[in-house]
């Protein structure tokens, strides 16, 4: 019988940013050229960070944007596996509603290609997550009450 493969599990947080246009609600993905990926901003924590404070910087790193939360909207939780030791990870990312405060999407940092602003029915025929794409339909839901318009 070959031995069990090693598991991690792993812990990240991230958000759904959201912008009303012209009563348009907006939405900033995070994307990749190849592989053609379109994915919300997240990563893992710094040590003592908690989970909103991963989500403010991660989404500030990746996508350039000063944000602010407005709420939390869940956890998504997959399994992956490390393909450089074959190791077999359980991922649970937090999410958040927030809002730009300033920033721009140009600041963004390498991980990605590009990063970008979408109508939200856009935003949802780009993502490559089912997981993700909830989340947005979740923020829908709740984004217009809590959003100034621009």
């Amino acid at each position: 019988m070959p031995p069990a493969k090693r598991i991690e599990h792993q812990v990240s947080a991230g958000g759904v940013v959201c912008r009303l246009v012209n009563h348009r609600l907006e939405v900033v993905l995070c994307g990749r050229l190849q592989p053609k990926l379109w994915a919300l901003p997240k990563g893992g924590p710094n040590p003592s960070e908690t989970m909103e404070e991963t989500a403010l910087r991660e989404v500030h790193e990746e996508t350039g944007l000063q944000v602010k939360l407005l709420a939390h909207l869940g956890t998504v939780q997959y399994w992956y596996v490390r393909a450089q030791d074959d190791t077999r990870c359980h991922k649970t990312v937090h999410f958040y509603l927030m809002t730009p405060t300033g920033g721009c999407t140009t600041l963004h940092d390498p991980e990605f290609d590009v990063v970008e602003w979408f109508p939200v029915d856009e935003a949802i025929r780009n993502m490559n997550y089912e997981t993700e794409i909830a989340l947005v339909r979740r923020a829908i839901e709740m984004a217009p009450s809590q959003l100034v318009p621009l």
